[in-house]
This record gives C-alpha cells, sequence and structure tokens, in this order.
C-alpha cells in the first residue's frame, strides 16, 4: 500500500480538528464546562485523547476555539441566506442579521455561551485562534459593508458591545430580555426592527 499523500493526511487532520470542536460545544453545551473532561471529548470526536493536545495548549484554548467555529459558521450562515440583501440598505440589513445571529447564540445556547464568556473573563483571556481570526474577519467585513468610515475603530466597537449584550442576556439573577437588547443595539445603529431576523420573545 502506498504511503498517503501530503494532501490527504491534511485533510485527515482537518477533519480531525473539526469533530474536535464539534464534540467540544456538544458536550459542554449539553454538560458544562467542568463536567466535560477532555477524555469525553476526544470519545465523542472517535479521536484519541493524545489528539486534543496535538492541536490546543488546554482544555479552555479548545473550547474558545470550539465556540468561535460555532459563532463563524452562525454568522456566515446568516449573512449568506437567502435572500441576498442588494441595493442601498443592503449593509444594514447584513448588519441586522449579524447581530440577531450572535443574539441567537446567546438564547439558543445559553449554558455553552456563558461559560464561553466566563472564559475570556478569566485569568488565560482572550485567544487569538484560526476560529476567532475568521469570525473577526466577517465581522469586520460586515462593517465595511454597513458603510464604516473607519472599519478598525468600528469593528473592536460592535465587537465590544455585542459581547457586552451577551453577557447581559447571560447575567445569572438578572437577566435582561433579547429584545430590549436588541432594541438597544438597532437603535445605536439606526437599523428597522423589522430587518435581520426579529425574535418572537
Amino acid at each position: 500500500m502506498s504511503p498517503r499523500n501530503a494532501s490527504v493526511n491534511e485533510e485527515l487532520r482537518r477533519r480531525s480538528r473539526e469533530r474536535l470542536l464539534q464534540a467540544t460545544v456538544d458536550l459542554v453545551g449539553e454538560r458544562g464546562y467542568e463536567a466535560t473532561t477532555l477524555g469525553d471529548i476526544a470519545q465523542q470526536a472517535g479521536a484519541a485523547r493524545g489528539l486534543i493536545s496535538y492541536y490546543f495548549p488546554g482544555k479552555r484554548q479548545l473550547l474558545q476555539s470550539a465556540v468561535h467555529r460555532l459563532m463563524h459558521r452562525t454568522l456566515q450562515a446568516a449573512l449568506e441566506h437567502e435572500p441576498r440583501p442588494t441595493g442601498p440598505e443592503a449593509g444594514r440589513e447584513l448588519l441586522a442579521r449579524a447581530i440577531d445571529a450572535i443574539l441567537g447564540l446567546a438564547h439558543d445556547r445559553p449554558l455553552l455561551m456563558r461559560t464561553h464568556m466566563a472564559g475570556i473573563l478569566a485569568a488565560e483571556g482572550f485567544i487569538q485562534c484560526p476560529e476567532q481570526q475568521r469570525l473577526a474577519q466577517l465581522l469586520r467585513d460586515t462593517v465595511v459593508a454597513f458603510g464604516s468610515p473607519d472599519p478598525d475603530a468600528d469593528y473592536p466597537l460592535l465587537r465590544a458591545l455585542l459581547m457586552g449584550t451577551v453577557v447581559a442576556m447571560l447575567l445569572p439573577g438578572a437577566p435582561m430580555p433579547r429584545a430590549r437588547l436588541r432594541a438597544e443595539l438597532f437603535q445605536r445603529y439606526g437599523l428597522d426592527w423589522k430587518s435581520g431576523d426579529p425574535p418572537d420573545d
């Protein structure tokens, strides 16, 4: 049997990493961070336990990459779903979709997103990873489409506003309603309430 070529090996590594990321969001979203072990994640992904250490320095880094991947894919799907916005209002529709995609994740997967935000605020801080960079690029592109004259300043502000809104939605004991927080963001950016994906709550 001939050895696999480099491209095949690279694809196998990519798939293994993807399975680990998916298993992480599934298990942590269901059980919580402390109740999910690296062994559990490896078993769910059908991978060797040592493979996690090959890709990620630790459990917290694995979780951040996994959630950033989920956020990136959710945001991308929201921005690209049909009908695609066109015309002078396209940028506003894209920003509305972006806001709703992130707030929707906090609403639909509260345990996972609360755990993610707690990790970012912990000693390890914000971890730069390929998944985070893809998410950042999508958000920056959205700010550009919205018509920002200074995306390098406006993108970090949008990111901070979204993070603060997610924290407010998930604050134990004193959560704020998604619709109220959405209204504040939409007012700030001059967006129509009917744009994006208006919540039922």
